[in-house]
């Protein structure tokens, strides 16, 4: 079995001093137990797909930059025949931040959420009276890392409407209260391996800050947390991540209710130094679904 492992073609970015190269350690361990895995770049084309018989999306950071791209290859690779774990059609319904309705029309529980769709202007000050609150998160329904993210305030509320009103020609966007507890308490990430459990870690942003992103100052905590979370993040993974090699909920805990932020199933940070069997449930999720 011929395994395609895709990552992006600049890393370095999500590399600091205090995060390991995830890519690297999980591709030299599955190396080791004796697969036929090759790091590939999904933009390189002189790659030749149809010599894989497995594509594993590993780390494609920049797909949300070339979405168009990034889908007609994922057609290319389904049309071959190729296994693409994640699932293909998995992949392509993740890749837009509009899932989150299904999953909020499933009945569990999200952050609420106001979509504004491509070429609308809206009044901003409406998302105030909407949330009831003073304090909005504006952000692309594509995108990865905080990217074109804004924190929409009465005080800054007419200067960025100007700004996101020239986004909303180019694209959807996604309207959320700002969520105290990212500060206070930190965003919880739940992994699971082909539906199993593995690992849970908190992340919290630097003073000041609400992006948790580590290469924005954020920190890592691997912190116990009760048994119930464990149990309702298995709930959105049991719903919508059927089949998937890998699986990360992301989410806040809110007055003892755990709230989605994101459903991670196409190229999360795995965090599999945090655990010392995250590796082994990986290599096994994958044995299971090849």
């Amino acid at each position: 079995m011929k395994i395609a492992y895709v990552c992006y073609e600049i890393q370095q970015r999500y590399i600091t001093a205090d995060v390991a190269d995830e890519d690297t350690l999980l591709l030299h361990y599955l190396q080791e137990k004796g697969l036929d895995i090759t790091r590939e770049i999904w933009t390189d084309s002189k790659v030749n797909w149809a010599d894989y018989k497995t594509v594993i999306l590993k780390a494609p950071w920049d797909y949300h930059d070339k979405i168009r791209e990034f889908t007609a290859w994922l057609d290319r690779l389904h049309n071959l025949g190729i296994q693409i774990l994640n699932p293909y059609t998995v992949v392509k319904w993740n890749s837009d931040k509009h899932y989150l309705n299904d999953i909020a029309a499933a009945g569990l529980g999200v952050i609420p959420s106001l979509f504004i769709e491509k070429g609308e202007k809206p009044d901003f000050e409406m998302f105030f009276r909407h949330f009831n609150t003073d304090k909005i998160i504006f952000k692309p329904c594509i995108s990865a890392g905080a990217k074109n993210t804004m924190v929409i305030t009465p005080e800054n509320c007419a200067s960025i409407q100007k700004d996101g009103h020239a986004l909303l020609a180019e694209e959807a966007f996604i309207a959320q209260p700002f969520m105290k507890e990212i500060q206070t308490e930190g965003e919880w990430s739940f992994l699971f391996f082909n539906g199993k459990y593995s690992h849970c870690i908190v992340k919290k942003p630097k003073s000041g800050d609400f992006r948790i992103q580590h290469y924005y100052g954020g920190t890592i905590h691997d912190e116990a947390i009760d048994k119930q979370y464990i149990e309702t993040a298995q709930q959105y993974v049991d719903k919508f991540a059927k089949g998937c090699l890998y699986a990360r909920v992301d989410g806040i805990i809110a007055n003892g209710t755990f709230l989605l932020m994101e459903l991670e199933l196409i190229e999360p940070f795995l965090f599999l130094e945090k655990h010392q069997e995250g590796l082994a449930l990986y290599y096994e999720a994958l044995m299971a679904l090849s």
